[in-house]
């Protein structure tokens, strides 16, 4: 793995390069999701329902037209891909509940929680520490979004609910992740995508209509955009990337769609950017540079009074 590289004529494309565009891409589509939501003339949850419920027979048909039999590969994964799709209705349902009660910057600040949750368990899992890279990585991912929160959330009594509603769903968001992540380990990402969304798609309706929201629309526009751009384009490349990539470099990259996202708020909504967020964005965006460049071995963490008592 370490080996090194041979001299050849054309030097191949790094292994990681395509992942890591993938992720990139993925996250700027995401950040486009909130607006979607504000334009959509249905409820919030029943817009996370028309989400995935536009997006699932696209990636089934897809993935069966690439010969990846979805059915099949689910063996012994509808446990994790069930926990899935519950996780990313419940994520959906509480972030665009929050995206109508907050500006778009928090939402999609707060809604990305796992950017810190999803490498934290990634090490706690693998039982190691991370490099020194990686730390100073983590640490400026870290006071860039803090810098970001200073200008963009604009923590106020009036967005406080909507900020929580996203906080939430920051949460279960990170917990989808962990279990695709499960899921990837045998499934491609079109099978595991689709069948995931599949699982969430009935929850999402019962819940938008036990809610006693609108769930019919009078303009498929903004629906049909959220599920294109958002599910297939940006979940599709993230599931992607969630097969090659380290937790740590995915849940930094997720930093990029508060600041996406706060642009479009400037743009659609005039809510201004100032110096704090380009700040946090130029340090989000050395942090990914950093982690890129790490490649020194994670060191392990060892259990207080395990000493003798290693596993193989």
């Amino acid at each position: 793995m370490h080996a090194p590289v041979p001299q050849t004529i054309a030097s191949p494309v790094p292994s990681k390069a395509l992942p890591v565009a993938a992720l990139l891409i993925a996250n700027v589509a995401l950040a486009f999701g909130p607006w979607f939501v504000r334009l959509a003339d249905v409820g919030p949850v029943a817009a996370g329902f028309w989400r995935i419920a536009l997006a699932v027979p696209v990636l089934l048909g897809a993935a069966t037209l690439l010969g990846q039999a979805p059915f099949r590969q689910a063996r012994g994964l509808w446990g994790v891909l069930a926990l899935g799709g519950l996780a990313f209705a419940a994520d959906l349902a509480s972030w665009h509940v929050g995206i109508h009660r907050t500006v778009l910057a928090n939402a999609t600040l707060f809604g990305n929680a796992a950017t810190l949750i999803f490498p934290i368990y990634g090490f706690v899992v693998a039982r190691m520490w991370p490099t020194r890279m990686q730390g100073v990585a983590l640490g400026m991912a870290a006071v860039g979004a803090a810098l970001l929160m200073g200008r963009s959330a604009q923590l106020s009594p009036q967005n406080l609910i909507g900020d929580l509603f996203c906080l939430a769903a920051g949460v279960l968001y990170a917990v989808y992740f962990v279990t695709m992540a499960r899921a990837r380990e045998t499934m491609a990402p079109l099978p595991a995508l689709a069948l995931s969304s599949l699982l969430g798609t009935l929850p999402l309706l019962f819940a938008a209509l036990a809610l006693g929201e609108r769930v019919l629309p009078g303009n498929w526009t903004p629906l049909i955009a959220l599920a294109v751009v958002s599910q297939l384009v940006g979940q599709g490349l993230m599931i992607y990337a969630l097969g090659h990539l380290s937790p740590l470099v995915v849940g930094i990259a997720l930093l990029v769609q508060p600041v996406v996202a706060g642009a479009i708020g400037w743009i659609a909504y005039d809510e201004r950017l100032g110096a704090p967020d380009f700040a946090g964005a130029a340090l989000v965006a050395v942090a990914l540079v950093l982690v890129r460049r790490g490649s020194d071995a994670p060191q392990p963490l060892e259990p207080a009074g395990a000493g003798d008592h290693k596993e193989a």
